[in-house]
């Protein structure tokens, strides 16, 4: 038996549970010390700058979260503008009830829809992008590519002191966040990782998962200039303090992606 005290094993969870960062930071050991993966849409093309579609996923994320819709409602305008697809703003906005719960993610939806018919009166016609391309598996394959999604995006398997205590909650990651939701491939990862930074940023008292998240960003294939790009963007059209914790949380993750 294990002479591990009680108050040890307490530490260890709530450091696991810090580290889990849903699902993405804890690794096993072995993982922890390999390079840093190939992005894994490597089907993109990588630029020094963030287009001006791809800087506003991040103020759609964040005035979502804050449920600030006089700044969700000019974020939209200002992605559809730029060339985000009514699929693309709709994705973003559904993916992040994963982040930041049903509630507001429909109230974000109900203002897309508005924004959407304010548009239509006006004359604009959005393109209507499209639906996933392929069926969402389901039952124990579903399982499986969630489990294959997350271990790319987490640069390795993610298994630690709270998976172990409660494996169930690592199965509803992979099965659902980065099965069901991550296989929807009307909007790539890169632009799933923008969307969650921003959400994440946007959260006082997730620093951990956004550090992961910002992790995440670089292992799909965003650099590290347009990283700091979003950061510029938060702080200049979105919210001081969420850009802060962004930018805090790239030099962390910069730091430990170089082993510093």
């Amino acid at each position: 038996m294990s002479n591990t005290t009680p108050a040890k094993r307490g530490s260890a969870l709530a450091a696991a549970a810090v580290a889990l960062s849903l699902g993405l930071a804890a690794v096993s050991a072995n993982a922890q010390n390999t390079k840093e993966p190939q992005a894994v849409t490597s089907s993109q093309i990588r630029s020094d700058s963030l287009s001006a579609k791809q800087q506003s996923i991040p103020l759609i994320a964040a005035a979502m979260v804050a449920s600030d819709m006089p700044k969700l409602n000019a974020a939209l305008n200002e992605g559809l503008d730029a060339g985000l697809t009514i699929s693309e703003a709709r994705e973003v906005l559904v993916q992040l009830y994963a982040y930041a719960g049903f509630p507001k993610s429909l109230n974000a939806l109900g203002e897309l829809v508005k924004v959407l018919e304010a548009r239509q009166q006006r004359g604009v016609q959005d393109a209507p992008g499209r639906e996933p391309s392929r069926a969402i598996p389901s039952g124990d394959e579903l399982r499986a590519v969630g489990e294959a999604n997350q271990t790319k995006i987490s640069g390795g398997p993610v298994k630690n002191a709270v998976t172990d205590f409660a494996p169930v909650i690592n199965q509803y990651l992979q099965a659902h966040l980065f099965g069901a939701i991550f296989e929807r491939d009307n909007l790539d990862w890169q632009s799933r990782e923008l969307a969650t930074v921003g959400a994440l940023a946007a959260m006082p008292g997730v620093e951990a998962q956004l550090r992961s998240h910002m992790r995440a960003s670089l292992r799909v294939g965003l650099t590290a200039t347009q990283l700091r790009q979003l950061t510029q963007v938060l702080a200049e059209r979105g919210d001081a303090q969420a850009a802060k914790r962004a930018s805090e949380a790239l030099t962390q993750a910069l730091a430990a992606a170089s082993g510093g």
